[in-house]
């Protein structure tokens, strides 16, 4: 009889390993349809995991700076580069003051958003914006605080150690009150 109850319970264990064998099956069937259709994000970050990117650096240019509204501009940058590449975090910012070092002024950028890791294919584009507290008024301006509006023709962003040297697409020139920008980390470009 004690025989017969082993077998019994053999036949339990061994039924037992098989429905955890299908269970396994059965998930892992399910796990690669949703990996497959993650679609081209998942890619890049197996890509990138994959082999090591470099950072951008001096690969980036420029891509144009658009006015959003009145206290905030969208920097874009391009990969122009030989290869693909990496950029992360946020940008430094300094007003470009008329062509004298000594008239520029380095701000302190606040920053927002998380920081992700941007992998950037040859001609591919990142963007940052960059809000401040805007001048009032018209022509001769005024700070809601008492201060003196600084106003200059150019925009020096600092990006994955490399430094450029922008200006609004509009042709106008970047007005702010104080020394304080809040920029979002760097996005791939929609």
């Amino acid at each position: 009889m004690s025989h017969v109850v082993s077998g019994g319970v053999a036949r339990c264990r061994l039924r037992a390993v098989v429905a955890a064998g299908v269970v396994v099956v059965a998930l892992l069937a399910a796990a690669v349809p949703a990996a497959a259709g993650a679609g081209r994000g998942a890619g890049f970050v197996a890509a990138a995991a994959a082999a090591p990117v470099p950072v951008c650096g001096g690969r980036l240019v420029a891509g144009g700076v658009v006015r959003l509204g009145v206290d905030a501009v969208r920097v874009t940058v391009v990969n122009e580069g030989p290869g693909r590449c990496v950029l992360r975090g946020h940008p430094t910012v300094a007003l470009a003051g008329q062509g004298a070092p000594g008239s520029a002024r380095v701000l302190i950028v606040v920053r927002e958003g998380p920081v992700r890791p941007v992998v950037l294919p040859v001609g591919g584009a990142a963007q940052t914006r960059v809000a401040f507290v805007p001048v009032l008024g018209e022509a001769g301006g005024y700070c809601a605080s008492g201060g003196v509006p600084f106003v200059a023709p150019s925009m020096v962003v600092g990006v994955a150690g490399a430094r450029l040297q922008v200006a609004l697409d509009d042709g106008g020139n970047f007005a702010v009150c104080g020394s304080t920008v809040r920029a979002t980390a760097f996005r791939p470009a929609p």
